[in-house]
């Protein structure tokens, strides 16, 4: 049961480490940043070059890492989003099909072909709680998400970046008359979540090893977790961050490890069958609509 509790938040805090950038960056431009687990890998994968290529000081190659992964986030929004914006299928099937080009390109160039990239840990070592053996590298994901999540919320709260944030998010032809710029407070959106996806993957990779494969299952978590907890709504995703997280754990412990990924695709038929907007989501729900 110890274990299950324990394991159970380190795992909870993870998804919401996932998903916070991908949230960010449809809950403000309105992109579904489909090429989410595409800068993820990357971000990782930058990192491990510039850490073991380069010689590069570990904190300094993290920083870069971040920096770049967000540039390129913010370069696919000026290059392909910008062409397609307000098209919805179109910015699908664009940050979709740029996702999968990172990945494949990655995959092209050896990673996850038979060799391990990994990331070392933050900290060495690990303890005890009771008669759970922990490694610090799990209580730093711990301390990286909570971290995450109060700069977050200072950011949107207190600096003029994040009131511009919340103002397009609220109401987007207000926010222009105010003199926010539109495009320029989308594109700032979609490098934040690609960057933020490059933390996720910095903080959580050195627990396992980088694989192009690892992309394409850390879409489907970002995609499971903010459909449940309301596209939009950070208190959704830790709500449902921690509903994941348990339902996972308990799943591997009482059933087998296999099924931990058809819970998530378990939970986004469900609730967009019961509430589609999510369970704290503001967009309208079906019989609104019609």
């Amino acid at each position: 049961m110890e274990s299950i509790l324990i394991y159970g938040l380190i795992n909870a805090v993870m998804l919401a480490l996932i998903t916070l950038g991908f949230s960010l960056s449809i809950g403000i431009s309105g992109v579904a940043n489909l090429a989410f687990g595409g800068f993820y890998i990357f971000g990782a994968y930058f990192a491990w070059l510039l850490l073991f290529y380069l010689g590069v000081p570990y904190p300094l190659a993290i920083l870069l890492s971040v920096l770049v992964t967000g540039l390129l986030g913010a370069l696919m929004y000026w290059l392909v989003l910008m062409r397609v914006r307000g098209l919805i299928l179109s910015e699908v099937i664009a940050t979709l099909a740029t996702g999968i080009a990172i990945l494949e390109f990655l995959r092209w160039k050896g990673l996850g072909l038979g060799y391990e990239f990994n990331l070392p840990c933050f900290v060495r070592g690990g303890i005890n709680i009771g008669r759970v053996s922990l490694d610090y590298q799990r209580l730093a994901v711990i301390g990286v998400g909570l971290i995450l999540l109060i700069l977050l919320w200072f950011l949107t709260h207190y600096t003029k970046v994040g009131l511009a944030f919340r103002g397009i998010a609220q109401d987007e032809h207000t926010a222009l008359s105010m003199g926010i710029r539109s495009d320029w407070t989308a594109m700032l959106s979609v490098a934040f979540g690609s960057a933020l996806a490059a933390v996720a993957a910095i903080t959580i990779l050195p627990l396992s090893m980088i694989n192009v494969n690892t992309g394409y299952d850390v879409l489907l978590i970002a995609m499971a977790v903010a459909v449940v907890g309301g596209l939009e709504s950070f208190l959704g995703i830790i709500v449902a961050s921690f509903i994941l997280g348990y339902a996972q754990i308990i799943t591997a412990h009482f059933f087998a490890p296999h099924w931990m990924m058809v819970m998530y695709l378990i939970a986004i038929m469900v609730i967009l069958a019961v509430k589609p907007s999510g369970l704290f989501g503001k967009f309208k729900e079906l019989e609104e609509r019609v």
